[in-house]
């Protein structure tokens, strides 16, 4: 999708004839509304993600080398048009002002609602846009713990993110509540008997679980969760952060009340962007949100407010208004691809990447699940040799990586005793040249590794 750039330069006066053309709201050129206009017609007709196009529509394509990006799992490069949209926006702030310029993109600001919405199939009024997932599921997590009670029980996954696992045990030594585990079955997904058990002892106040954990490759079998949960009658929190733009996730096929998702990772969104999804059934009965403002709750009278009846009542009135129409160029651009073919393509690459490092000597692979439900985040480590140094050597030859502690995932580092580990995650812009120069390099980092 490809913006029309305002072209107006701050240090020039601004001519009479000059200021309602600068003052119309933004509007995408020529050329893409061609490629909107065809864009759900394409993406039904593909039989595969057009690897070719997209590394052309990517701001490091054609730099020498070549960089060979595998932290999808923590930040993905933005295609080309998510990065204009934003700068196009900037220049309009900095020509205008930020309100005069918000002001005139309303209409695109409201569509990033109704496509977040279509991309989870949720209705827009269940969307609130937002700073991070982390945001995202703290506020929606807090309202929930604001009515916890002495002996009430959280309940949450093995591979539970670090961060979420401590706002439970804050809310725990707050309130009294108490946080129970479920176990992992033998491929390493969370264990769907036991929950049904750990729900039939009852108090169960919220089930809050990860979909797909920062390292270890598995999804966690989030519908029949969903199932479980509806059939106990329990609030269920998904934290979809890294399968949002990997996966194809349907809310109301997966059956959670509460989701959260991120722009920076698999959407290839700016940073400091993610929307949060709560139901219109849970929005009746979650509670307010831990912190307001007169956006949120408009005041009504000298002493009363009113929380909105919509999901944007766990919003702020600021926000970052280049980066939502940014996050919005990114969802749609992922839809425009199409969500089943991201999937097949990352789960596709993912495999031949763990093929190719179970028979490099000294690897030892460490992900979870089944091969055939397996994500694009791909966990290893060499023993003998420090992560960090295997992450910076690769960067030095242009190859991202990331490395993931134990504080990442404790509950999981800690049961299997796991090191810190190197991740891969892989992306639909991934072909095989940069498989290739990602295990030439490793190869050479553990050849030259002290034996």
């Amino acid at each position: 999708m490809r913006w029309a750039a305002i072209a107006v330069s701050p240090l020039v006066r601004l001519g009479d004839n000059q200021l309602p053309r600068l003052l119309s709201r933004t509007v995408p050129s020529k050329r893409a509304r061609a490629s909107m206009s065809s864009s759900t017609t394409a993406a039904t007709a593909r039989t595969a993600v057009d690897v070719v196009g997209v590394r052309n529509e990517m701001a490091w394509e054609g730099t020498e080398p070549c960089v060979a990006h595998f932290n999808a799992a923590g930040d993905s490069p933005m295609p080309q048009t998510v990065l204009e949209r934003v700068q196009t926006h900037m220049q309009m702030e900095a020509t205008l002002g930020g309100y005069e310029a918000a002001a005139n993109v309303q209409d695109e600001l409201e569509a990033v609602y109704d496509n977040a919405a279509k991309l989870i199939n949720a209705h827009p009024d269940e969307i609130a846009l937002q700073e991070s997932a982390s945001m995202a599921w703290a506020r929606a997590f807090y309202a929930v713990a604001q009515g916890l009670a002495p002996g009430d029980r959280i309940v949450t996954c093995m591979v539970e993110y670090g961060a979420n696992y401590v706002a439970m045990l804050q809310a725990c030594k707050r309130t009294g509540a108490v946080v129970e585990v479920i176990p992992s079955n033998e491929s390493g997904e969370l264990d769907v008997v036991a929950l049904e058990e750990i729900l039939a002892g009852g108090e169960v106040k919220v089930v809050a679980i990860t979909h797909v954990p920062t390292n270890g490759g598995v999804v966690n079998p989030a519908k029949a969760v969903g199932d479980v949960c509806r059939r106990f009658g329990v609030l269920y929190i998904l934290d979809a952060c890294q399968s949002v733009g990997q996966l194809q996730v349907d809310v109301e096929d997966i059956g959670c009340q509460v989701l959260c998702a991120t722009g920076r990772k698999f959407l290839r969104g700016p940073r400091g962007t993610g929307f949060l999804y709560i139901s219109r059934e849970a929005m009746a009965t979650i509670g307010e949100p831990p912190m307001i403002d007169h956006y949120a709750a408009p005041w009504v009278e000298t002493e009363r407010y009113e929380l909105r009846p919509d999901a944007r009542r766990f919003e702020f009135w600021e926000s970052n208004v280049a980066g939502r129409l940014g996050l919005g160029v990114a969802i749609r651009y992922a839809m425009d691809i199409g969500m089943e073919l991201i999937e097949e393509r990352i789960r596709q690459l993912a495999a031949s990447l763990r093929e190719r490092l179970k028979i490099e000597p000294g690897v030892s692979l460490l992900d979870l699940g089944r091969a055939e439900n397996q994500c694009g985040i791909v966990s290893f480590a060499v023993p003998g040799v420090d992560p960090s140094d295997i992450k910076q050597k690769l960067r030095l030859e242009q190859v991202f990586v990331s490395t993931s502690s134990a504080g990442s995932t404790p509950l999981d580092a800690e049961d299997r005793a796991l090191p810190t580990v190197v991740r891969a995650s892989v992306h639909y812009f991934n072909n095989d040249g940069d498989l290739d120069r990602l295990m030439s390099v490793l190869h050479d980092v553990i050849q030259a590794a002290p034996r």
